[in-house]
C-alpha cells in the first residue's frame, strides 16, 4: 500500500509542476540518442492558448527513427564554424553552438539542401522558456542544393504558444508545453551581397510538446516550403512528424542505461540515494526549473542531502570527474 501511495504522490507531483525548457535538463549531450519513432497520419497543431488539448489521437507510432548526439567532427567545425554538437536523425544533420543561455543553429544539412548560417547564427531556443516565451531573432548565411546555391538571410521566431494535454494516439499527457519555431529565409544569388533581389525561399515550421519529466519532445512535426522559380521548384512542400518511445524511458527513476546508475526515492524527503555503478560519477549538482545551481554535493558517501531545500520541484545531474558523463534527471523534494 506504502509503495501504491508513493507512486500515485510522485505521479500526481511530477505532472502539477509547471513545464519549463531549461539548459539543465533540457539541453542535449555529446553521446545521447533520443528513441523516436515516425508517425502516422496528420498532426492537429491548431490548438493555441493555455490549458488547451492537443488531440492527436489518430495518429499512429512507426519504425524506428533515433536521433543521436555527438561532437561535430574537425571538418564540419571548419565548415560550421562555432558548433560544438551534431544531431543526425531523419536523414537530416544539425549543428548547433551551445552557450549558457541558447542552444542555436550553425547549419542545417539535408537531401535537398544545405543551409550554413556562419554568417550569423540562428536562436534554437533560449533558456530557461516558458508559457508565454517569444523570441525573434536574425540568421544570415549561404545556401547550396543541387540545383542552384548562393546567400541566404531571414529570421527564426519562436514561442513556447501553447499548454496544455496531449493526447497521442492511446495516451494522454498532462501539463504539456509546446515550442513553435518558424525559420522563414529568403535565398540570394551568389552577388547580391545586400540581399535586394530574392531568387527564393525556405520556410521551416516546427512543433515540438514537451512534458515536465522527459528531456526530449513528446512529440516533434515539422513542415517546410521550398520555392526557387527560377529552378523550377514551386512551393514544394514536405513534412513529417515523430513520437518518443516511451516504452524505454522512466518517470520516476533516473537510469543510466550504461552504468546502471539509479536515484531513489522520488520524491525525496531527507536523501536521494543511488543504486548501481557510481564508480564513474563523483559529483551531484542540483537545480531550479528555471536553471539557477541550488547545491553541488559530492558523491563518496553515494547519498546527496536534500532536507535543507524547500518543497519544490528540481532537477539532479550526476557527472563524472572528466565532466563528459552526466546524467540529468527531474525530482520532488517533499
Amino acid at each position: 500500500m506504502k509503495t501504491i501511495l508513493l507512486l500515485l504522490l510522485t505521479t500526481y507531483g511530477i505532472s502539477s509542476a509547471q513545464t519549463t525548457i531549461t539548459k539543465a535538463f533540457n539541453d542535449p549531450i555529446s553521446g545521447e540518442t533520443a528513441n523516436y519513432l515516425t508517425v502516422t497520419g496528420t498532426p492537429d497543431n491548431s490548438a493555441v492558448g493555455a490549458n488547451t488539448t492537443f488531440n492527436n489521437a489518430s495518429l499512429t507510432l512507426g519504425a524506428a527513427s533515433p536521433a543521436t548526439y555527438s561532437a561535430p567532427l574537425a571538418a564540419e567545425v571548419t565548415t560550421f564554424p562555432g558548433s560544438t554538437l551534431k544531431m543526425v536523425g531523419s536523414g537530416n544533420t544539425f549543428l548547433y553552438k551551445q552557450s549558457a543561455s541558447k542552444l542555436e543553429i550553425t547549419g542545417l544539412v539535408t537531401s535537398d539542401a544545405t543551409l550554413n548560417l556562419s554568417a550569423n547564427n540562428g536562436t534554437f531556443i533560449s533558456y530557461p522558456a516558458a508559457f508565454g516565451y517569444t523570441e525573434t531573432d536574425q540568421a544570415q548565411g549561404t545556401f547550396t542544393s543541387p540545383s542552384a546555391s548562393g546567400l541566404c538571410k531571414g529570421t527564426i521566431s519562436i514561442s513556447a504558444d501553447a499548454s496544455g494535454t496531449l493526447v497521442l494516439g492511446s495516451s494522454t499527457y498532462n501539463n504539456v508545453l509546446r515550442i513553435k519555431s518558424v525559420q522563414n529565409f529568403n535565398l540570394h544569388l551568389p552577388n547580391d551581397t545586400s540581399f535586394v533581389f530574392p531568387i527564393g525561399s525556405i520556410v521551416n515550421t516546427y512543433y515540438s510538446y514537451y512534458d515536465a519529466t522527459h528531456k526530449f519532445p513528446l512529440l516533434t512535426t515539422i513542415q517546410t516550403i521550398i520555392n526557387v522559380p527560377v529552378a523550377g521548384i514551386n512551393n514544394q512542400t514536405t513534412s513529417g512528424a515523430q513520437a518518443l518511445n516511451l516504452s524505454t524511458l522512466s518517470t520516476g527513476d533516473l537510469v543510466a542505461k550504461k552504468e546502471g546508475l539509479m536515484i531513489y526515492p522520488n520524491p525525496a524527503q531527507d536523501f536521494i540515494q543511488f543504486k548501481g555503478e557510481t564508480g564513474n560519477y563523483s559529483t551531484a549538482k542540483i537545480y531550479s526549473l528555471d536553471g539557477k545551481l541550488i547545491k553541488t554535493s559530492d558523491l563518496k558517501s553515494g547519498k546527496v542531502q536534500v532536507s535543507d531545500l524547500p518543497s519544490a520541484s528540481y532537477f539532479i545531474e550526476v557527472s563524472g570527474k572528466d565532466n563528459k558523463k552526466t546524467e540529468t534527471s527531474k525530482f520532488i523534494k517533499k
